[in-house]
């Protein structure tokens, strides 16, 4: 294929990148970077230290890390049980994980609202069994188990890909040379998967810091992450510039994020497919 071609075919792909990200992202600086009257000022990304925009940041960053955290933990035996599968079987089950997410994202938060609330589908199962009722809805838990819902596939399918790349033969060796499981796992099936690792990581962590679904409606109105408050400057103060100048600092965070996933998966070996 020449070139000439090859700008042909990729001709959609810019004009979809400059649609969806260039332009909005151009949109965003500039209404960050300037007041009502158009003037350049640097206020709306000062806002960020008001106390109730750093307790929203904080609180973002805790739940974000904590789900986060959860995510690997049951993601990484998740992932080995499945790498070491049959083919077939390790396809079905692979199936099974990534079937909610064809599913419209509000639409599973919604069934975990249903789930969880007061008088919802589990607390009346528990009232019926005479058991004590779950107090969760409406509490950070309730969004921490959103998020882990939400986004565990996007940990297990990174970390399921850069095992299934893994050689066997490298870590028979490791074992015919005296190491034990745990000694073969932590000094080479570990480091070598560490690239899924890195890439899950920020999948999981970027979408969770700057959710406002889940927080609204497994949350309430009590608990405000950062991404609730911009998208009030958006929607309710219909403040632009505020809300952009917000969002320009919370991509500090994401950028740094992608950075990291760079720099350990270079080659790109982490990625879900």
């Amino acid at each position: 294929m020449n070139n000439k071609n090859r700008k042909i075919l990729s001709g959609p792909y810019f004009i979809w990148s400059a649609a969806f990200i260039l332009i909005p992202l151009a949109m965003i600086l500039y209404y960050g970077l300037t007041d009502e009257n158009g003037a350049f000022t640097l206020e709306n990304l000062a806002t960020m230290g008001s106390a109730e925009n750093l307790k929203a940041l904080g609180l973002a960053l805790l739940l974000s890390f904590i789900s986060t955290a959860v995510c690997l933990v049951l993601a990484y035996p998740l992932s080995m049980i499945l790498s070491n599968m049959a083919v077939s079987q390790t396809s079905f089950v692979v199936v099974i994980f990534i079937l909610p997410m064809w599913m419209n994202f509000l639409l599973r938060t919604l069934a975990w609202q249903t789930l969880l609330e007061k008088n919802g589908v589990i607390n009346s199962i528990l009232s019926a069994l005479h058991l004590p009722l779950l107090q969760i809805i409406n509490t950070p838990g309730a969004i921490i188990l959103g998020m882990v819902y939400n986004f565990l596939p996007f940990m297990v399918l990174p970390i399921y890909n850069a095992l299934t790349k893994i050689d066997k033969d490298i870590v028979n060796a490791s074992r015919d040379l005296g190491a034990n499981g745990f000694q073969a796992f932590w000094k080479v099936i570990f480091p070598l998967s560490l690239p899924g690792v890195i890439s899950g990581i920020t999948m999981v962590f970027v979408p969770a810091l700057t959710t406002f679904v889940i927080s609204d409606l497994l949350g309430g109105s009590k608990i405000l992450l950062i991404g609730n408050v911009i998208e009030q400057k958006f929607k309710q103060g219909n403040n632009w510039n505020v809300g952009s100048g917000l969002s320009l600092v919370l991509m500090v965070f994401i950028l740094l994020s992608m950075a990291i996933m760079t720099k350990y998966d270079a080659d790109g070996e982490g990625g879900m497919f």
